[in-house]
């Protein structure tokens, strides 16, 4: 069984990046913020990347997108 940071990693390799949306519905995981933490703790190079967009209501909202750094990919 993966961990949760091995399955934040496996996605990130997979898929170029995830957001928060992307980790609670594809692999069920609340707290990306504090995964990508430790992993950047662990030494793992993430790049933070912020997003805007607009919500239903019209209104600017806005959400990180996280991918590894070149050299890990």
């Amino acid at each position: 069984m993966m961990t949760q940071k091995e399955m934040i990693l496996q996605y990130m390799k997979d898929d170029g990046s995830i957001t928060p949306w992307e980790a609670m519905r594809e692999l069920g995981i609340m707290r990306l913020g504090a995964r990508i933490w430790d992993l950047k703790h662990d030494g793992i190079g993430i790049k933070t990347e912020k997003v805007k967009s607009k919500n239903r209501y019209g209104r600017t909202t806005q959400y990180a997108r996280y991918s590894l750094l070149e050299a890990q990919e």
